[in-house]
């Protein structure tokens, strides 16, 4: 299945320009055969494993799939064939001549890569691997390069991804000079090797998005067409997180690592909403909510390395299942919601929210897929989400039940995980109502229409696996528990929780009221049972779309709480008179720790740059004196240490 897959997606870059309907069925069967190998090592618990007789870069090739990586490829194969179909219509050669086979081309040697490096065990190879994704992800990115903004966040993107391969690289150099080999595996028996993970941590977590890593994130997620938002979303910012996970089971822990890992964990999610909360943008929102969900992910990979460290294992399997089943939940609503914010940008041309509205009724089929992965992302019954944030709260509440300092972190960690799921829900209500609900607000909104079969396909897919999760969770637990015994193999004897099953029929329940509910209300109408009319107008004769809430008045008052972190920038013109001709009030929440912290670092550096060329002017008696003054200085060190 695996040569198939490879073969397959090898076989698409052949017919990415010329040829997209072969590239388009060779990806989905490459797509297809990756789903299959995944779910047979998934559903077996086994691994398999095959080490080549030639050699690149000086080292014989060597390829493994287990527990962790086939979770992972799995999610690779959904959302990358759904993001290939959805492409056809969203980004086909009619309407981008220039870019569209460019496109297909880089999507294919971007999935391709992401495979790879899932399957590599060699840390030369993982290298190579992680370098080619990065820079097919680049060019996804910038596809529609004429735009300065597209551009710079193509810039910024390859900037942060190439720090954390900085830091990979060291990880993996001095990996190699301590055991002797760039072979990977389970090291926790070599002592040394623990301090190495913070490398790993720093480089991975650039890739993961993690805050206050994320920098690159918004921007690059924003300005990408949505397709590509979607994948790397969805799937790409995983692989910083498959390496967190892949090295934290392999190599030695120390007593603090889960600990940072958690608190990383409940900062990005706390934090990744609250930004979400202050855009105006809709795809700028569905960035910062990739921050926060990375963070609830992170939440349960912490403590469970907590647990393996103070050997808990009672809670520790469940906060793991919860954060390894959030990777696919949060790839199967994020991409559905991209999708939907896709099909938005597609009908009407803009991603500004506040010049949206009314398009419920012109898109319904959009509107309805884009809600139901709004209550999946938001944490509520009776979806995918849900699950795995309750998998996390059982392993966090049993960590309550234990005596020692779990019980101290675990506590806040619950209140502020809840706090996050109240705030997402804040959040998608905001776009929600004020996208799809209400008046439209410009005249690109009541031209908009309902996307094709294409791209209402690819989100139908996506949808089916939010519900399928969500409705039949049991059914599930066999691929998590795989992962999790392949990151800790105690922990490999575990059934599934008993409230997992009456999680599933207390969902079935209320998926079915709601069927119910909804063909009840359908035939009611249909029979004229219903009265339309228009909302309360607050005694308005003729209310206007301008006498709405938009994006930013929604969310004020929550976004109040943050300020001193959001830092929003106001810019006013209060109304004066009796009658007064004109006032605007206008908030834009600026990227807080790009702008504050890197931007003024980055001046100084170029400041100090400009100081050193100055004294680059080609005098061969200033060279001269620079190293005697140089030679002077280290003779004084070397004087005022040995006195």
């Amino acid at each position: 299945m695996l040569l198939v897959a490879a073969c397959a997606v090898a076989l698409s870059l052949l017919g990415a320009v010329r040829a997209p309907r072969w590239w388009l069925a060779s990806l989905l069967v490459g797509s297809f055969a990756a789903l299959i190998a995944g779910a047979w090592v998934l559903g077996a618990g086994v691994a398999w494993e095959w080490r080549s007789a030639f050699r690149i870069a000086g080292e014989p090739l060597h390829l493994r799939l287990d527990g962790v990586s086939a979770l992972f490829l799995v999610a690779v194969a959904v959302v990358g064939g759904a993001g290939a179909a959805y492409s056809r219509e969203y980004w086909g050669d009619r309407a981008h001549p220039v870019s569209a086979g460019a496109g297909r081309w880089w999507w294919s040697a971007l999935q391709f890569c992401m495979g790879l490096l899932l399957l590599c065990s060699n840390g030369l190879h993982f290298l190579m691997a992680w370098e080619a994704f990065a820079i097919s992800g680049y060019f996804l990115i910038t596809l529609d390069r004429q735009k300065t903004e597209v551009r710079s966040a193509g810039w910024l993107y390859l900037a942060a991804s190439h720090a954390g391969t900085l830091g990979l690289f060291a990880f993996f150099a001095l990996l190699a000079a301590r055991t002797g080999t760039w072979d990977l595996g389970p090291v926790r028996d070599q002592a040394g090797l623990a301090p190495l993970f913070w490398l790993a941590l720093v480089g991975f977590g650039v890739k993961a998005g993690m805050f206050p890593l994320h920098i690159w994130l918004p921007s690059a997620h924003a300005n990408a067409p949505s397709h590509v938002s979607a994948i790397l979303s969805g799937v790409a910012i995983k692989m910083g997180i498959y390496g967190i996970v892949r090295f934290s089971g392999w190599l030695p822990s120390s007593a603090g690592t889960g600990w940072v890992v958690a608190l990383l964990g409940v900062v990005s999610a706390v934090l990744g909403v609250a930004f979400a909360l202050g855009q105006h943008d809709i795809k700028r929102l569905l960035a910062y909510h990739s921050v926060e969900n990375i963070g609830i992910i992170l939440i349960g990979v912490g403590f469970a390395m907590v647990a393996s460290v103070h050997g808990h294992p009672a809670w520790g399997p469940l906060a793991l299942a919860g954060g390894l089943l959030h990777v696919w939940n949060h790839a199967l609503f994020k991409s559905l919601l991209f999708f939907g914010a896709g099909s938005v940008v597609h009908a009407v041309g803009t991603r500004e929210m506040s010049l949206l509205g009314g398009l419920w009724r012109r898109m319904p089929w959009t509107a309805s897929l884009f809600a139901l992965g709004a209550v999946a992302i938001s944490g509520l019954p009776p979806l995918n989400g849900f699950v795995s944030e309750w998998l996390i709260y059982l392993g966090l509440f049993d960590a309550v039940n234990q005596p020692g300092a779990a019980v101290w972190a675990a506590i806040p960690a619950i209140v502020l995980l809840a706090m996050t799921g109240a705030l997402a829900l804040a959040c998608f209500v905001k776009v929600c109502g004020v996208v799809f609900l209400g008046a439209p607000r410009a005249q690109s909104a009541k031209g908009a229409h309902e996307c094709g079969l294409w791209m209402r396909g690819s989100m139908v897919v996506l949808a089916a696996g939010c519900v399928a999760i969500g409705l039949v969770p049991v059914v599930f637990w066999r691929a998590t528990h795989s992962a999790v015994a392949a990151w800790q193999g105690a922990w490999g004897g575990d059934p599934a929780p008993e409230s997992l099953a009456t999680l599933g029929l207390i969902h079935l329940t209320l998926a079915a009221s709601a069927v119910a509910g909804a063909v009840w209300l359908w035939r009611r109408a249909r029979r004229g049972g219903c009265v339309r009319g228009p909302t309360w107008d607050c005694g308005y004769a003729a209310p206007t779309a301008r006498m709405q809430y938009t994006a930013g008045s929604f969310a004020g008052i929550i976004t109040e709480w943050f300020a001193w972190i959001l830092q929003p920038r106001r810019h006013a013109h209060r109304p004066e008179g009796v009658f007064p001709r004109h006032a605007f009030f206008e908030e834009h929440t600026p990227e807080t720790v790009l702008e504050r912290v890197i931007e003024p670092v980055g001046r100084g550096v170029m400041l100090v740059s400009g100081l050193a060329r100055r004294l680059q002017h080609g005098s061969v008696q200033a060279y001269v004196l620079y190293l005697i003054v140089g030679l002077a200085a280290v003779a004084a060190m070397a004087l005022a240490w040995c006195g």
